[in-house]
């Protein structure tokens, strides 16, 4: 279970923000580090425009510095150090460093340097907002995010319509459609004007309510607007249909979009092959597949893995390999979504060690495993009861700065102590210990069990983890 949320900012963060606040409030008498640069010469000057290529401009030295920290802590510590040397802190830095605690959900500290900026009256641009707004979603935090867009026009922030978009989006995926209704009809009044991807996601919003009349409502008020509806609002209500089994009325709704000019692209077709097959019509899906090239569309990786899918559904594992054998063939580089079809499937029939080959053979062709692949293999490990194994892919997965669900590491441990692995299950309460995550009761059972047992030295792993709570 984790401790929450939004992580708390610790006492020494507290204090090295507090320090730097106050020394602004005071001084602002500070230089950067570098020598100056010289004037830019007149055109009178410098009549002759170089013929050569510019080079690309290097970041500043701690933003430079802080592409390589990945630890939050070790980040404020940084900005600190380069502060007392004396460097001036711009929007580029706290801009990096505000996107570093964010990713974290240290929100307390990104709120207090959101408010020395305000206080400096640092130009801000945009796009920090919108990162702000997606991190903020993400922790299911969406009435801060609503509540920064509102403060934007503070923060020296030019805001368009891209804001608007952003912080839509992020009610609607938050299930907060009553909220997002409320700035949108507020829109007009705060200066923007609603553009195509402004009604895509209001209607996006209604669709994921079922309510689909009002979408439509919201798609005629787009016309209405002079807004021209894109490729992306008729794949919505194409999904919608699709989802509810409507293929017939998604298919007719495709004809309509094409007379009026608007042309499907790769994602159109991939919705209409996954309805196709929700139906058990997977021939029918393949064959459009091949069709939608001839109709001058070119196929893409997202129209195998709706087959793939639905092989792996069916449990044909092996059509789903060929299928990946036919992808190859065809010059068609399987991204990650691909993999993690196959190896979802695999894991789901206890076939873990073919789906670790897969996860080899995915790197050895330059495809980087993400967050989700490794999730799969560690539980699909101790879904076998090969803790081991799976203890062995969670430390790759960390090294790559991936995190498995609480849940996972809990099992994991508990696991550990039943095959008497004392050090791996130490190892994995250490790394649960710095994400903040605590044991669930399954683990706490299984951990006083082996105690109470004799069971190498989970007495003294037991009493360590008692004092450290």
């Amino acid at each position: 279970m984790i401790h929450s949320i939004s992580k708390p900012i610790n006492q020494i963060q507290r204090n090295r923000i507090n320090h730097f606040v106050k020394i602004h409030e005071h001084s602002k008498d500070y230089h950067s580090f570098g020598a100056k640069r010289p004037k830019t010469k007149t055109n009178h000057e410098n009549p002759q425009k170089s013929t050569q290529k510019r080079r690309p401009k290097r970041p500043p030295p701690f933003v430079a510095a802080m592409k390589g920290i990945h630890d939050p802590d070790e980040a404020l510590s940084l900005f600190h150090e380069y502060y007392q040397m004396g460097y001036k802190h711009d929007y580029p830095s706290f801009s990096s460093l505000i996107y570093k605690l964010a990713k974290s959900r240290n929100f307390e500290a990104v709120e207090t340097l959101l408010g020395v900026l305000q206080n400096l009256n640092i130009h801000c641009k945009e796009t920090l907002f919108c990162a702000l707004f997606q991190h903020y979603g993400k922790a299911h935090l969406s009435v801060k995010a609503v509540e920064l867009f509102r403060k934007m026009p503070c923060f020296n922030c030019v805001c368009t319509v891209q804001s608007l978009n952003s912080v839509l989006n992020v009610l609607v995926d938050n299930n907060r459609f009553g909220d997002a209704k409320e700035i949108f009809d507020e829109s007009k009044e705060m200066g923007f004007r609603p553009n195509s991807v402004t009604f895509n996601v209001m209607i996006k919003g209604l669709l994921n309510g079922a309510e689909f009349d009002e979408a439509c409502n919201m798609f005629d008020e787009m016309l209405e607007r002079n807004v021209e509806p894109s490729v992306v609002t008729y794949n919505s209500f194409i999904n919608f249909l699709c989802k509810k089994g409507e293929v017939e009325k998604a298919k007719k709704l495709f004809e309509d979009m094409v007379k009026k000019g608007k042309y499907p692209n790769a994602v159109t077709y991939a919705l209409l092959m996954k309805g196709l097959c929700s139906l058990g019509e997977y021939k029918e899906a393949k064959k459009l597949m091949f069709d939608m090239e001839y109709k001058g569309c070119k196929t893409k990786v997202i129209n195998f893995g709706v087959l793939m899918s639905s092989l792996g559904k069916k449990g044909e594992i092996e059509e789903a390999k060929s299928l990946l054998s036919e992808m190859k063939k065809r010059r068609f580089k399987p991204d990650v979504v691909i993999y993690n079809i196959l190896v979802n499937y695999l894991c789901k029939e206890s076939k873990v060690e073919e789906a670790y080959k897969v996860l080899i053979e995915m790197q050895v062709r330059g495809c980087e495993p993400n967050a989700a692949t490794y999730r799969m293999m560690v539980d699909g490990f101790c879904n076998v009861g090969d803790f081991e194994g799976a203890l062995k892919v969670l430390n790759v997965m960390l090294k790559s700065r991936h995190c498995p669900r609480s849940e996972t590491f809990c099992r994991l441990v508990a696991g550990l102590l039943r095959c008497g692995k004392v050090d791996g299950a130490c190892f994995v309460l250490e790394e649960m210990e710095k994400r903040k995550i605590s044991l669930d009761l399954e683990a706490w059972g299984d951990l006083i069990r082996d105690a109470y047992s004799g069971v190498g030295d989970t007495n003294e792993l037991l009493t360590q983890i008692i004092l450290g709570y």
